[in-house]
């Protein structure tokens, strides 16, 4: 038997505008939430444990200013890759530079608070 991601933790200044962000771009939802504000989990309709791994927001007042290792790369589901360029920038991406050629079928952002994601090409079928 072989294991599976779950669930992504990103470490973050404020977990409610993040989720916010990421909810848009992904047609998340917010799961679960800790009382104090300090952790937020966001994931499919359809809840924990599909076929999508949920996203854990987990305030830190100071992320590690490191690049991370992690990040998430987002594939389109209804439309071509500029046009969801175009709707991820609207919502508060931000182009990033991580040493790219520029001949790369990918586009590289931030979210709000720096976290480098890609947006690759290929459209995969919504789940």
């Amino acid at each position: 038997m072989a294991s599976r991601i779950g669930e992504l933790v990103l470490a973050c200044r404020d977990p409610e505008a993040l989720a916010r962000f990421w909810c848009e771009v992904l047609d998340f939802v917010v799961l679960d939430r800790e009382d104090d504000g300090s952790m937020l989990e966001i994931g499919p309709r359809s809840g924990w444990g599909g076929a999508q791994a949920t996203i854990i927001l987990s305030r830190e007042a100071e992320p590690a200013p490191a690049r991370s290792r992690l990040h998430i790369d987002l594939n389109t589901t209804d439309r071509d890759q500029e046009a969801e360029l175009e709707r991820l920038l609207a919502l508060g991406a931000r182009t990033a530079d991580v040493g790219q050629t520029g001949e790369e079928s990918w586009h590289v952002l931030a979210d709000p608070e720096g976290n480098v994601f890609c947006l690759l090409r290929a459209r995969l079928d919504p789940l």
